[in-house]
């Protein structure tokens, strides 16, 4: 029996339906999994996505040709049949299902299985296969609960402001930056937001999506008129002269990877807060068992550890390169206005 996707040069490539997932190189069709810069790329033919994840891709690649789709909707793609499913891991991100002859794939692109009360959550989908990403598969990563976390970003604020200084939070600009603006005090003080933030929340608020009221930093801000303030921002603004104009402020990071105390000293960060949005450990072992599937591939992370992980709970496990990234502390596209 063929497989229903193999791996080629450009991406998951289903031959059956003649289209690619999130591929890294141009192709006549791309199915897109979310709106980040490592899953939709410029220069496809054609892209197919959810429709709430449509307007942050527009918002990023321009006037593209774009059809989408509903959650659950079935669509016949020459022999293949096709269907998005929540991934929970940004607004509008998909689980792409994937059937050929009666076998089922599920590409999950990224995902996390904790509702976070801002994207559709996690909906597992049957499978015989699971190409999922292990970006943080290790069981050193695990994630505090909402309020404890909560607790953290509030305090450290709090005593930020008391003492005159702002409080200079780094963290993706889609998906993380709308899960830290709904989560903290907005009485402590005014919260401030980076172009690239800002650009996503006027997309998100316009799809209906709730966000607190934020100020978008530009050249002319004067940042003593909002003392004690919040300021999110991609995490490769906060070493730049872009930071510097807020005066005495404290940094932190918000990543699944402050879970490890090396990386923050070598970032030389004050703080780190342990929030992601992407699988912890005991997410990504319960997302796959949800699965039903016997056959895994894994991408993006700790493929090696996690694949042996795997086979010792009776998986055929199996690792694939991709051009996909996961997580990390900079990445290009949080480098944007």
């Amino acid at each position: 029996m063929e497989d229903v996707l193999s791996f080629t040069d450009a991406g998951l490539y289903c031959a059956a339906g003649d289209f690619h997932i999130d591929p890294w190189r141009p192709v006549p069709r791309a199915l897109i999994t979310h709106g980040h810069a490592d899953h939709a790329r410029p220069g496809m033919g054609a892209y197919l996505c959810t429709a709430p994840a449509a307007p942050v891709i527009r918002l990023r690649l321009g006037d593209v040709t774009l059809e989408t789709i509903a959650y659950g909707e079935a669509r016949q793609i020459g022999g293949a049949r096709v269907s998005f499913h929540p991934a929970g891991h940004v607004p509008g991100s998909a689980q792409i299902r994937v059937e050929v002859a009666g076998q089922v794939w599920v590409v999950s692109g990224d995902y996390k299985v904790v509702d976070d009360g801002l994207s559709e959550p996690f909906a597992p989908v049957r499978c015989h296969t699971f190409i999922s990403e292990c970006t943080f598969g290790l069981p050193v990563f695990t994630w505090p609960d909402a309020a404890t976390l909560k607790a953290q970003i509030d305090g450290w604020w709090a005593a930020n402001a008391a003492q005159g200084r702002a409080s200079l939070l780094g963290a993706y600009s889609l998906g993380k930056a709308q899960r830290l603006l709904t989560m903290v005090n907005r009485n402590i003080g005014p919260i401030l937001t980076h172009g690239a933030v800002e650009n996503t929340n006027a997309v998100l608020r316009a799809q209906g999506v709730a966000l607190p009221p934020t100020l978008r930093v530009t050249a002319e801000t004067d940042a003593r008129a909002h003392p004690g303030a919040l300021v999110i921002a991609p995490p490769s603004a906060l070493s730049g002269p872009w930071a510097r104009r807020f005066g005495p402020a404290e940094t932190a990071f918000a990543s699944g990877w402050m879970a490890i105390h090396g990386i923050r000293r070598r970032r030389g960060t004050e703080r780190g807060f342990v929030i992601s949005d992407h699988a912890d450990w005991a997410g990504l072992n319960a997302a796959i068992a949800a699965t039903g599937a016997e056959r895994i591939y894994v991408t993006h992370g700790y493929t090696a550890v996690f694949r042996r992980w795997l086979e010792e709970q009776g998986y055929d496990a199996r690792i694939v390169r991709t051009g996909w990234e996961g997580e990390s502390l900079d990445t290009a596209e949080e480098a944007g206005t």
